[in-house]
């Protein structure tokens, strides 16, 4: 069922890449900070909960405020599965705001995952898809300061990632590793407007494993976000590049 969900996400995302000719591109540098923390209560099941602050323009112009909190059950060490809600604020930036009135805008969400974790040799494979179902803010007129309506979306994400150790012993402590995901988003419903094909982002990160209790990792992230609406009849693309740094805490 994943590969061929996979393969499927891939014939999208290849089709939206080789319409580039009729597309208006918006360049933007990225920096992305985040804390991801889980808290066990027993060994099936655990509170997940994570703040991010992502900015554009280096770390002058705020992109968007991420709150996301779960409730996770792994009935055993390869399989996960977490339902729970997530906020997020996002503000105008860049040439073409994704909001069409150049304002910032709430979207909350609920959603269900499932991630399968294995090795191959000494590498972590790990498979995730997740599903939301996202209330995002609308303004009805542009003299307006606040959102008077909500637009109902659906959005599936599938993401994959290999995690590489660099040094020959693995050790549970004090372990430098590489990391490398691609995840690609993807929009339907009655409400979904141009960007079915909703965003993608690829990161490569370097990571280092202190002890059981904290990881930081930090690297490169490529983001393409495709806007909803067009402009002058084209299809609007974002392609946000800059770096990313995250703190996963484990309690």
């Amino acid at each position: 069922m994943i590969r061929k969900l996979f393969i499927l996400l891939v014939l999208i995302l290849a089709n939206y890449f080789l319409s580039a000719q009729n597309r208006i591109k918006d360049n933007n540098t990225i920096a992305w900070v985040g804390i991801f923390t889980t808290t066990k209560f027993n060994d099936k099941w655990s509170w997940h909960a994570e703040f991010q602050c992502r900015r554009v323009d280096g770390i002058k112009t705020p992109q968007q405020n991420l709150f996301r909190t779960g409730i996770n059950y792994q009935p055993n060490k390869k399989i996960l599965f977490r339902v729970g809600y997530a906020n997020a604020e996002t503000f105008p930036y860049g040439e073409y705001p994704l909001n069409s009135m150049g304002k910032k805008y709430s979207d909350n969400r609920a959603f269900e995952m499932i991630s399968v974790t294995d090795k191959i040799n000494h590498i972590d494979i790990t498979n995730r898809v997740m599903l939301e179902q996202r209330f995002v803010g609308k303004y009805s007129s542009a003299a307006l300061t606040k959102e008077d309506d909500f637009s109902f979306v659906n959005r599936i994400r599938y993401m994959f990632r290999m995690q590489l150790p660099l040094q020959k012993k693995v050790t549970l402590t004090h372990a430098p590793y590489l990391a490398m995901y691609d995840e690609i988003f993807i929009g339907f419903g009655k409400n979904v407007g141009e960007n079915i094909f909703d965003q993608n982002r690829i990161g490569i990160l370097f990571g280092y494993k202190f002890n059981d209790l904290i990881k930081i990792e930090g690297g490169y992230l490529s983001q393409i976000v495709q806007l909803g609406r067009e402009v002058d009849n084209k299809n609007v693309f974002q392609y946000n590049d800059g770096v990313m740094l995250n703190t996963i805490l484990a309690f």
